[in-house]
This record gives C-alpha cells, sequence and structure tokens, in this order.
C-alpha cells in the first residue's frame, strides 16, 4: 500500500482508537486528550515525501475530512486530483488523471492490526511502544513504534500543536519518509455527509477487490 494511503489510514485509527493514560508522560496524555475530544475534524494539508537520500521527490497539497465513526476524505488537489474516501466499512481510492476507482474493505485495506485498532477492540498501547520525542518549537512530537515485526513502516511520528494536529510523519521499511503538515484545523466542525458519499464519475473504470 502506498504511503498516501497508509497515513490516512493511521490517522483513523488513532482517532477512532482507545489510548491509555501514561504516569507522568505529560506528550501522551496531550495526545490522549486530543483523541479524546475529536469526534469530527477539517483541515488543509501539505504532504511531502522523501526519498532514502532524504531528499523531496513529490510534494501534495489537499483537504482533509473526518468524521466518526468510520468516514473519512482526503481531497488531494495538487499537483495531481485524487480522493479516498471511507464510509460505511468501505475504501474509495478515486484517480481523475486515470480514470479509475479502485473499491476495498476497510478491514482488508488496513491489515488485520489496524483493523483490530479500527474496531476498538484493542488499544494502540498493545500495538505500540508510545514515547514523547520533546518539543521542536511550538510542535510536541509523539513516538509510535509497532511492536509486530509485520508491518510495513518502522515508526510514526504524531506532532502536536497547542494540543491540536500539526504534523505526522511515517517512516517505511524502505527508507522513504512521509511527511504531512496540517494547517487550518477545526475540531468538531459540522460536517455535510455527503462528502463521504462517494459517487462513481461518469466514465470511470471499478475495480472492486
Amino acid at each position: 500500500m502506498s504511503q498516501q494511503k497508509w497515513l490516512g489510514f493511521i490517522l483513523i485509527l488513532l482517532l477512532f482508537s482507545y489510548l491509555p493514560a501514561q504516569a507522568d508522560d505529560k506528550p501522551v496524555q496531550q495526545l490522549k486528550a486530543f483523541l479524546a475530544s475529536s469526534k469530527s475534524l477539517s483541515a488543509d494539508f501539505k504532504q511531502v515525501l522523501i526519498d532514502e537520500q532524504g531528499k523531496p521527490v513529490r510534494t501534495s497539497f489537499g483537504v482533509f475530512y473526518l468524521q466518526r465513526p468510520g468516514k473519512f476524505r482526503w481531497d488531494y488537489q495538487k499537483p495531481f486530483a485524487q480522493q479516498i474516501v471511507a464510509d460505511k466499512g468501505k475504501v474509495w481510492f478515486y484517480d481523475k488523471d486515470l480514470e479509475q476507482v479502485t473499491v476495498k474493505k476497510l478491514d482488508e485495506s488496513l491489515g488485520s492490526t489496524p483493523a483490530l485498532l479500527l474496531s476498538g477492540e484493542v488499544s494502540l498501547d498493545d500495538n505500540f511502544t508510545i514515547e514523547g520525542q520533546g518539543k521542536e518549537g511550538d510542535m510536541q512530537w509523539i513516538k509510535l513504534l509497532p511492536k509486530s515485526a509485520e508491518t510495513t513502516f518502522k515508526y510514526i511520528l504524531i506532532g502536536l500543536d497547542k494540543g491540536s494536529l500539526g504534523g505526522m510523519e511515517l517512516s517505511d521499511n524502505f527508507g522513504q519518509l512521509t511527511r504531512i503538515y496540517f494547517s487550518n484545523v477545526l475540531i468538531n466542525p459540522p460536517i455535510k455527509q455527503t462528502l463521504f458519499q462517494f459517487e462513481v464519475p461518469k466514465g470511470a473504470d471499478v475495480f472492486e477487490e
């Protein structure tokens, strides 16, 4: 699965999962408070893919929406128009240039462990080692290290800016980094339900897995 898709899913499993308190760990407590208070969310984002040499190879811009339970939408606007929409247990991936839609069940798209997390049956603490990473400017960073060796990523970094979502970083097993910077973050905004009702564009090919 692409970095783009994984980051979207990781953010959702974070927002839908239970994160237990850890004594004397202020960053984790801040993350816990944020997750507990976020029933819906919208934000602009900038996503940067960095290769194994540390060079940025692709930058994308767009808008993100989320609503519990189980609904989210990533609108990639530049440089290419793409959409990732989740609702009613399915995820639609739409590439406008290719005129192609891929539909997957949410659990199959996430894989076994993330699917369990998304269902709420297990906690993040059961599957990740959670570490505070200190502050960089106004951003407080928390690191999630997967306990299972059967994952496609090495770690996830979550950045909180004054208690709200500010950034994410995902390091995969191929030496690539994906960084997302969030701006204009709104917590619990009213969101139109039609945003999560994906309609296949006319002329697009559909592949359901």
